[in-house]
């Protein structure tokens, strides 16, 4: 590994491959029109440190794929970061990673990096995702002085816009996977909470899709109405 490193300030420091990586990352576009079932989606989970945005810190991260309109498992990814001086916290017991798996993990910019190959120029999903965009967003310019552009998607927003009748304005994820019947095999784990999140989008893209919501433009344009009504409404 080359011991060239790049700098903003005193961090991040990045390795000359490290920085190569960086640069090819690939850039965001705008959304595709094409149908829902056509899309490549990135649907991911973070376990954090805590609930802070401006002080805690991403722990680990669990995405999978939509692609083609189905969940495609041979595209997965999960990764544990290390936190230098990590201890365990009250968010423990919900995530349960201990101290020693956060030693063992892999470094913050190498397992981003990673990840933000993974994606690609993929839109993004995720269940009161502006929680793990934010949380992302923080990590990737801390860690890589890397900006992140990428469109976010809330499965929490979307799921009681397609489904007016559900009557769960404020639901959890629990709530949702319930109403739909929806099969859990682990709770508060990125790749298990990522997994049935996409279960779940899976779903209300069905039923948008029955409501001509066919494409992510069109389902942002709704989602944006929405947003706006509620507000108008306080």
């Amino acid at each position: 590994m080359s011991k060239f490193t790049w700098f903003t300030g005193q961090r991040p420091a990045l390795t000359q491959a490290q920085l190569t990586r960086r640069q090819a990352l690939a850039e965001t576009s705008c959304l595709n029109d094409g149908p829902l079932n056509e899309q490549r989606l990135v649907v991911l989970d973070l376990e954090t440190s805590g609930l802070n945005m401006r002080r805690d810190q991403v722990l680990s991260i669990g995405a999978v794929v939509i692609d083609q309109g189905a969940i495609d498992l041979g595209q997965q990814f999960e990764c544990t970061l290390l936190r230098e001086g990590h201890q365990a916290s009250a968010s423990t017991l919900i995530h349960g990673i201990a101290p020693s798996e956060i030693a063992n993990g892999e470094e913050p910019a190498e397992a981003l990096l990673s990840f933000m190959e993974f994606v690609g120029d993929s839109p993004l999903l995720a269940f009161h995702a502006e929680f793990d965009q934010r949380m992302l967003a923080r990590a990737l310019k801390q860690s890589l002085g890397y900006r992140l552009q990428h469109a976010f998607f809330d499965v929490a927003e979307i799921a009681p816009l397609v489904c007016p009748k559900a009557k769960l304005p404020h639901a959890g994820l629990d709530d949702w996977t319930q109403h739909f019947g929806l099969q859990v095999q682990q709770r508060h784990h990125a790749s298990a909470d990522a997994l049935v999140t996409a279960e779940l989008a899976l779903i209300l893209f069905s039923k948008a899709r029955q409501q001509r919501l066919d494409n992510l433009p069109a389902l942002l344009q709704q989602l944006n109405s929405r947003r706006r009504q509620r507000a108008h409404s306080m």
